[in-house]
């Protein structure tokens, strides 16, 4: 199902975004495969070129499965209209009637850093509005494991980052929220674990282990079968990782192969002296009118 996603986006990449937005929405909403596209979701592909309209369209996918993993464990949630100022995704409570935002992350494996911006914890806080919880979806194996400033963030602002790793699990083990069942204890852990420590002192500390016992801890869960769970989704990515390497190994054999010319032009695209020379046309010809 995740290569039919991949080949979907491809497919709709030509049409206005709008358009190939609605257009991946509807094909996850009605996926049957639903499982096999939330585990490979938090991993970019490789042959997906950085800020491309595939990349763009990958990141709206990401939140379609957010949106289509709220609903599968018992909350009313949509993708909200590209705006600039809001988070992607919104959810309801049909039991309790909160209300959360929340915003979907994917990471290439090749990327070498990541650091407190990526993740935009500080802008998720702002996009809640009125809304009760903000959520931040990224891969588990993505966040640090030791002291960031994203987890000072998180507290102070009441950020409940999330990881694809607890939604797989929530929908392996048919979790839902429902009149025994409620789940705004996990979006509230900032507030929560606030209340516990010292966040002058240990605020940057890593807490997803905290975390994970709360998490348990609502859905009635054991930590062995989290880890277990948490054991496979590694070896799924592990996998994965064979594959975006097998990429990479293609396209230095690609690269071995071309000619001297050719290999010239490669490097003149790929380094937009083109677009860089027509830009700077554009900006200096401005300036007699």
């Amino acid at each position: 199902m995740f290569q039919k996603l991949l080949k979907k986006i491809e497919e709709v990449s030509n049409k206005g975004f709008v358009s190939a937005s609605e257009e991946l929405i509807r094909f996850i909403d009605q996926a049957d495969g639903f499982m096999e596209l939330i585990v490979d979701i938090g991993t970019i592909p490789e042959s997906i070129a950085h800020d491309s309209t595939e990349e763009k369209l990958f990141s709206k996918a990401s939140d379609a499965v957010l949106a289509r993993a709220f609903r599968e464990i018992g909350l009313q949630s949509s993708v909200l209209a590209e705006r600039a100022d809001s988070a992607d995704v919104e959810a309801k409570s049909l039991q309790y009637g909160y209300r959360l935002v929340a915003d979907a992350k994917a990471f290439r494996l090749s990327r070498t850093a990541k650091n407190q911006k990526d993740f935009k914890v500080g802008a998720l806080s702002g996009w809640r509005k009125d809304a009760d919880f903000a959520v931040l979806c990224s891969p588990y194996f993505q966040y640090s494991r030791k002291s960031s400033q994203i987890y000072r963030q998180s507290l102070d602002n009441n950020v409940c980052l999330l990881s694809w790793e607890h939604l797989i699990y929530l929908l392996a083990n048919k979790i839902k929220e429902s009149n025994t069942v409620n789940l705004s204890p996990i979006w509230n852990f900032g507030k929560i674990y606030s209340s516990k420590i010292n966040v002058e002192t240990a605020g940057k500390d890593c807490f997803v282990n905290e975390f994970n016992i709360l998490f348990l801890d609502v859905v009635g869960e054991k930590k062995e079968s989290f880890i277990s769970a948490l054991e496979k989704q590694r070896d799924k990515i592990f996998d994965r990782g064979e594959v975006e390497k097998a990429y990479w190994d293609c396209q230095k054999e690609k690269i071995r192969r071309l000619s001297k010319d050719q290999a010239i032009d490669e490097l003149i695209r790929a380094k937009k002296i083109n677009e860089k020379i027509s830009q700077i046309t554009r900006q200096t010809g401005g300036l007699f009118e």
